[in-house]
C-alpha cells in the first residue's frame, strides 16, 4: 500500500479507492499535486514521495539489518513476496529514490516529468532539480524545485548503495 516504485508513498494507495473522512473532508490517496485543500494549507502529503521520510526509513531498516543480520526477514512484494533481509528492503528503497534521477533505457529521467526541454536540450538534460516531493506513480519532480537539504540526501545514498557498475 505505501511502496511506490519511487519510494514510500505518504498516504497508503489503499486510499484512493476508500477515502477516509477527517474534519469534515474527504482523505483519498492522491499521488502528486492535491486537488483539494484541506483546511485550507498545503495538502500535499496524501500520497506523493517525500525524500526525508523514505530515507528514514531506509535508515532505519539498515541498522536493525545490521543488529539482526540475515535472519530476520520479510516479505519484499507485499504479503505474497519472497522473503529478504532489512538490509535488502533498505537498499531496494534506496534505488527506487536513486532512480528518480538516472535514465531510464529510454534516456529520460523521471524527475523531469514531460518537461521536454530538461528531457531532451542537452544544454539543460543534465540540470537535475532537487524537487519538494516527488509523483508516486511517475517520479515526477513536484513542488519547490531548490530543496538540496533534503532531496540532496539523493548523494549519501549514491555513495552507500550503489554499487561500480551501475
Amino acid at each position: 500500500e505505501f511502496l511506490s516504485p519511487w519510494g514510500l508513498r505518504s498516504l497508503s494507495k489503499e486510499h484512493d479507492v476508500n477515502p477516509f473522512r477527517f474534519a469534515d473532508q474527504e482523505v483519498r490517496y492522491e499521488p502528486g499535486e492535491a486537488d483539494v485543500k484541506i483546511m485550507g494549507g498545503n495538502s500535499n502529503w496524501r500520497g506523493p514521495v517525500w525524500f526525508p521520510t523514505t530515507y528514514m526509513m531506509i535508515e532505519a531498516l539498515r541498522i536493525f539489518g545490521e543488529v539482526y543480520g540475515p535472519r530476520l526477514v520479510v516479505p519484499m512484494a507485499g504479503r505474497s513476496g519472497p522473503p529478504v533481509s532489512l538490509g535488502q528492503v533498505a537498499e531496494d528503497l534506496a534505488n527506487r529514490l536513486i532512480r528518480i534521477f538516472t535514465r531510464d533505457a529510454c534516456g529520460r529521467r523521471p524527475v523531469h516529468g514531460e518537461r521536454r526541454q530538461f528531457q531532451e536540450d542537452p544544454y539543460w538534460r543534465d540540470l537535475i532539480l532537487f524537487h519538494e516531493y516527488f509523483h508516486a506513480e511517475s517520479g515526477e519532480g513536484l513542488g519547490a524545485s531548490h530543496q538540496t537539504g533534503r532531496t540532496g540526501l539523493v548523494a549519501s545514498l549514491i555513495d552507500e548503495w550503489r554499487r561500480p557498475s551501475e
